[in-house]
């Protein structure tokens, strides 16, 4: 590890790449600050351990997707030469990073979770208008935003006359703020799932790469499959812009140009691969007493 530290050398490349991961991890804190935020109104009353990691998913999955880009930085550039030598720091990372995919996992069950009980959110009953809901202790939520409710605001949070539970006893919305709190929840979920693709599309580079291998259909397959993945996150993030979600959308960016930095040290390390394999096969054809060219075999003939 100290070895490669002191190899390492701070390019413009390299600078681009520390400032995503800085500005990843300060992405990380607020969107911590979020989750807070929203367990304020939706966990006012406590919950099970599974309720818990269910609110605070957005930074269960931010956490474990930090580890995993710096681990494939760490495998595919600082320490690839390194982690070739020592199979001990091999089976470090892959444990690492598999208890990682493990949180992710859960994200997907969370993520999937909150949509589906967003789809199934049950109507308030006897209430035409926000305000006969005040003194019950709620919440209102809209695209996201969470407002408690109060005598000075149920008149403007929505005029609806009819209102659904987000969260059951705890937040309402109306009938277009559960249709947008719906869809977000719905691409939050298909968003993990992406990345969760995109990670394997990875994974099975690293291990074919790790044999030598740079060519062939699977990783043609892999190479298109990846465009088509990074298309659907780039749609994403306008969508969220859309909706003026801005943060989400920068969080997204920067994301998806973290995962270009380990695409771009992947095609850095096939670069050196063909280059040995170039460098040891011309020599073997120069150096063999027996090899001959097909002019040289029909002459004997």
């Amino acid at each position: 590890m100290t070895e490669a530290v002191a190899r390492f050398k701070w390019d413009t490349r390299e600078v681009m790449k520390v400032t995503i991961y800085a500005l990843l991890l300060v992405n990380f804190g607020l969107y911590m600050l979020d989750d807070i935020e929203a367990a304020s109104h939706e966990m006012r009353n406590g919950g099970t351990l599974l309720d818990w990691m269910q609110a605070f998913a957005t930074t269960i999955d931010e956490s474990a997707w930090f580890v995993l880009l710096l681990l494939f930085e760490l495998e595919t550039h600082v320490l690839s030469d390194e982690i070739q030598e020592r199979p001990w720091v091999v089976r470090l990372v892959h444990g690492v990073r598999l208890f990682c995919i493990l949180f992710l996992a859960h994200s997907v069950y969370a993520f999937w979770i909150i949509y589906w009980d967003l789809a199934q959110a049950e109507a308030v009953q006897g209430a035409t208008h926000l305000c006969q809901l005040l003194g019950q202790d709620l919440s209102f939520v809209r695209n996201v935003e969470y407002s408690v409710l109060t005598g000075e605001n149920c008149n403007t949070l929505s005029t609806a006359g009819q209102f659904f539970y987000t969260e059951p006893g705890l937040v309402v919305s109306d009938a277009e703020g559960l249709a947008i709190e719906t869809r977000l929840a719905l691409v939050d979920w298909l968003e993990v799932v992406i990345w969760l693709l995109i990670l394997a599309t990875i994974e099975i580079m690293v291990r074919l790469q790790d044999r030598g291998i740079t060519r062939g259909r699977l990783v043609t397959v892999i190479k298109g499959s990846k465009l088509v993945l990074y298309t659907c996150l780039w749609a994403m993030a306008a969508w969220w812009a859309s909706l003026g979600h801005y943060y989400y959308a920068w969080d997204e960016t920067l994301w998806i140009i973290g995962f270009i930095a380990i695409e771009s040290n992947m095609n850095e390390w096939k670069k050196e691969i063909e280059a040995k394999e170039a460098g040891s096969a011309a020599p073997g054809l120069a150096e063999s007493p027996t090899a001959a060219t097909p002019a040289a075999e029909s002459q004997a003939v």
